[in-house]
């Protein structure tokens, strides 16, 4: 029996912490939370505080524990840190460190039902929720992916003190607000519980849903998709498909219209001197993946057509003559790009060159913004192919 197949038949012990965790939390949730509403209510106090402790959470995951931790797609001030350490506790997601090499591994490995975690091969449930209830050998933990993150002191105290973190965090802040505000248990309830629930689920649909359900702009090579509508609820974690291809970005919500708080969020702690070395692909690269999968999809639609032959053979060589330039333009990009390298390094060993430099420098500059502009035409020309191409076959 190929190694996969046992992957997928197996059947290991339960692993009983997070079962009952994630058991007994949803069944209060449903139950308890409805019924005091309906029966006592909740105040604005409460709502207050579960919808902060819920953003709180759910930031520090995308912007912490993924982001900055798992991807190193910036750098953060330690008081940043340390706020996305303890919320990150209080999402109950486990430490930084564990959830940071499980990130990785399904990166690595992403869609092998051997090695990846949360592989979405082996069924939605297994990738929402079903890959923590058992101790499968694809999430063994280790952490010798992580020594970069060992080196981090903030990162090491919370692995260190995971319990008492998450106790004081999840019991501990509600219950002391609880009294400030005259209801324990109205707090406990929503801000404790129905909290924990929701930010459980809202990350567990980046494995699961952001893997079947949405479009492939940037990559077919793998499962992941890009949905607007689970971005909505992830904190722009549902661009998923960009954020597999371009995973060092800090950006997941690559275009201006893209709803990606996480983003924004970072973007504003960089505006206050509290994050830096923000990294992000070249728009290029971007304009380049697109369009590459453009391409693949004319061809497809191509190879599928039933039109009459001559008419296929014409739209075949229009395609193929748009792949020519496209590779022309990408043959110039990357003999610009080893110029534009040259320069810098140029300019830093030769003072005396350096106005030269800047000059050739800007000229560059000039040109890749150029060849990204011919990118972005070329990619609504494929657009406009492939739209007409539709409309033909259909009639």
């Amino acid at each position: 029996m190929p190694e996969s197949n046992k992957a997928i038949k197996e059947n290991p012990p339960i692993n009983w912490a997070p079962t009952l965790i994630f058991s007994l939390t949803f069944l209060v949730a449903v139950t308890a939370v409805p019924v005091y509403g309906i029966m006592v209510g909740y105040d604005a106090v409460e709502w207050t505080v579960f919808t902060l402790m819920l953003a709180f959470c759910g930031l520090s995951i995308t912007g912490g524990y993924h982001r900055l931790w798992s991807h190193r797609a910036y750098d953060a001030n330690p008081v940043v840190r340390a706020f996305f350490a303890f919320w990150g506790a209080c999402a109950l997601q486990n430490t930084i460190l564990i959830w940071c090499s499980g990130h990785r591994k399904h990166h690595r490995y992403v869609d092998d039902v051997d090695h990846d975690p949360y592989s979405i091969n082996r069924g939605l449930w297994f990738a929402h929720i079903g890959w923590m209830l058992r101790n499968y050998k694809s999430g063994e933990v280790d952490l010798n992916n992580t020594q970069d993150l060992q080196r981090d002191n903030i990162v090491m105290f919370q692995h260190k003190y995971y319990v008492p973190l998450v106790v004081l965090s999840n019991v501990g802040v509600p219950l002391l607000l609880g009294y400030l505000n005259g209801n324990i248990l109205g707090m406990l309830l929503l801000a404790g519980v129905l909290r924990l629930v929701i930010s459980h689920h809202v990350t567990f649909f980046i494995n699961s849903l952001c893997h079947a359900w949405g479009k492939q702009p940037y990559t077919n090579t793998n499962t992941t998709k890009d949905n607007f509508m689970l971005a909505l609820f992830t904190y722009g974690e549902g661009y998923h498909n960009f954020h597999h291809y371009f995973q060092t970005d800090y950006r997941n919500g690559v275009r201006w219209w893209q709803f990606d708080p996480t983003k924004w969020m970072i973007s504003c702690l960089s505006w206050l001197g509290l994050a830096s070395n923000l990294k992000r692909v070249p728009s290029f690269k971007i304009q380049e993946a697109m369009l590459q999968m453009q391409f693949e999809k004319a061809r497809k639609q191509l190879s599928l057509s039933r039109l009459p032959k001559p008419n296929v053979e014409a739209l075949r060589q229009t395609l193929e003559t748009e792949y020519q330039q496209f590779m022309d333009t990408m043959a110039e990009w990357k003999e610009l790009r080893g110029q534009w390298v040259q320069q810098k390094r140029d300019a830093f060993e030769e003072k005396k060159q350096e106005l030269q430099a800047k000059w050739q420098h800007a000229t560059i500059r000039t040109r890749f913004k150029e060849m990204e502009y011919m990118l972005k035409m070329q990619r609504k020309r494929i657009q406009v192919f492939n739209l007409n191409f539709a409309t033909v076959s259909a009639a």
